[in-house]
């Protein structure tokens, strides 16, 4: 499964990287997290709650900041399983200054196998991208809070 987006930000970009390499951010942005703790070099242990339709379960995991070029662009690599199923995912976040804003641009590939697969099927995608707007409304939330 693709997802991609575009967000504007009203920080600079440098305060948006900041925000996207701060672990308690990322804990409070992303919808479900429950812990982020770091592991070894810029691996980090996850815990998040996610649910798919009728099926909800708990992820262990782990993310990996796979590439980084300060401030911007960064690409996560994302690894988790538990009683729903197994979730691996990679996607690249690229931020571009403008008049003062922050253009940030994403795209991704997941992949998602087990019950929450075969229950949700039809609804990963949209489950997905709805993740994904509530986390960068989040961070578009955190970004005009810190200014």
């Amino acid at each position: 499964m693709r997802l991609e987006g575009t967000y504007t930000l009203e920080a600079p970009r440098d305060r948006v990287w900041e925000l996207l390499n701060d672990p308690h951010v990322l804990v409070r942005c992303t919808p479900g997290m429950k812990q982020l703790e770091p592991a070894e070099g810029d691996t980090f242990k996850a815990t998040m709650e996610v649910g798919v339709g009728p099926v909800k379960g708990t992820f262990q995991g782990k993310v990996e900041v796979a590439e980084r070029k300060a401030p911007e662009q960064i690409t996560l690599r994302v690894q988790g399983g538990g009683s729903a199923g197994m979730v691996r995912a990679e996607g690249t976040i690229t931020l571009r200054e403008e008049d003062g804003r922050t253009v940030l641009s994403y795209v991704g590939e997941a992949q998602v196998s087990g019950l929450i697969a075969s229950v949700g099927q039809r609804m990963i995608g949209s489950v997905a991208k709805m993740l994904a707007d509530q986390f960068f409304s989040n961070l578009i939330k955190e970004a005009s809070a810190s200014r």
